[in-house]
């Protein structure tokens, strides 16, 4: 993506705990959430048959206002969302085209929700403990778990040697499976914007064996990590002078100037419509009423044939 200029400063000062509660479309008893509704792990949800670690495998929204969040979301892509009880903290699964795809996550104190909205996305590891023990020695710190979650396995959140949360989890019933470029109203892609591009692809790459190809994107160099024919996130530069790296997850959709107009109509902000000099006017940056942020991505992108797409 080239730099857009002038962004807001978007990304809150600091991190949060997203609920371990979800992976690969199973909501179990852990921080935030107790039983799946009835054959939610396999609802709409293709297994791989061989675990596919380095992919993201399941994201997470963490807001102070739920409802409000179902509201917007609901009718921004027409989500549906399936509560869970009796868990420590309210947790609801996000479901797109009948397909599970991601959850949503109650703060789990006063200064979680002090700090904002967040979309975390979590990464399929062959070891959560080695994964998190990992970051620790390269500088980073373990902000939740490891933890045991019931009929899917062990995950963590951790912020990695930059300062960017991101989940890690290791699932017993298997990785949702490579079946193409998701559908809109899915996720699409997630991408670093990082702090240290070289620094941060440096350090993926080293804890997950991904290979790197770098692209032009202008603005600076733009890294795919990829694993085999299959991309699995990009790595940038921040393009918001002093914000912290994060994580930026996407979604594609089919107009992004129109559903960012849509989302400023729903209470949320434009952080960023649609221009020529970002990959071709394809894409999009808003925030939900929350304040968590999202890209908006027309794939194909119709500008360029240098780029990656998941699949």
């Amino acid at each position: 993506m080239k730099r857009p200029g002038k962004w807001p400063a978007w990304f809150p000062g600091g991190l949060l705990l997203a609920g371990l509660c979800a992976a690969g479309g199973a909501v179990v008893t852990g921080a935030g959430c107790a039983s799946t509704p009835d054959k939610a792990d396999i609802a709409g949800i293709a297994l791989s048959p061989v675990p596919l670690y380095g992919k993201f495998v399941w994201h997470d929204l963490v807001t102070n206002d739920p409802a409000a969040a179902k509201r917007f979301y609901g009718e921004l892509f027409g989500w549906e969302f399936t509560d869970i009880r009796g868990g420590t903290r309210p947790y609801s699964l996000i479901r797109a085209q009948g397909r599970w795809i991601g959850g949503i996550v109650h703060p789990a104190n006063a200064t979680e929700k002090r700090e904002g909205a967040l979309w975390l996305g979590y990464l399929s590891v062959p070891d959560v403990d080695r994964a998190v023990t990992e970051v620790s020695a390269r500088g980073g710190k373990t902000l939740d778990g490891p933890v045991d979650l019931r009929n899917i396995g062990r995950a963590a959140v951790v912020a990695d040697p930059q300062g960017a949360a991101v989940g890690f989890v290791r699932s017993k019933p298997g990785d949702p499976a490579d079946n193409g470029v998701p559908e809109e109203g899915h996720f699409l892609w997630m991408e670093y914007l990082a702090q240290d591009p070289v620094a941060a692809t440096d350090f993926y790459k080293t804890l997950l064996g991904y290979e790197v190809r770098e692209r032009p994107l202008g603005g600076g160099p733009h890294y795919v990590l990829a694993q085999g024919p299959h991309p699995r996130g990009g790595v940038l530069a921040n393009p918001v002078k002093g914000a912290r790296p994060n994580w930026l997850t996407y979604v594609r959709v089919k107009d992004p100037g129109a559903l960012a107009n849509r989302a400023q109509a729903l209470g949320g902000r434009v952080l960023m419509a649609p221009r020529p000099d970002a990959r071709g006017g394809s894409l999009a940056l808003i925030a939900d009423p929350s304040g968590a942020v999202l890209a908006l991505q027309r794939y194909p992108f119709e500008s360029s044939t240098a780029e990656e797409a998941p699949r």
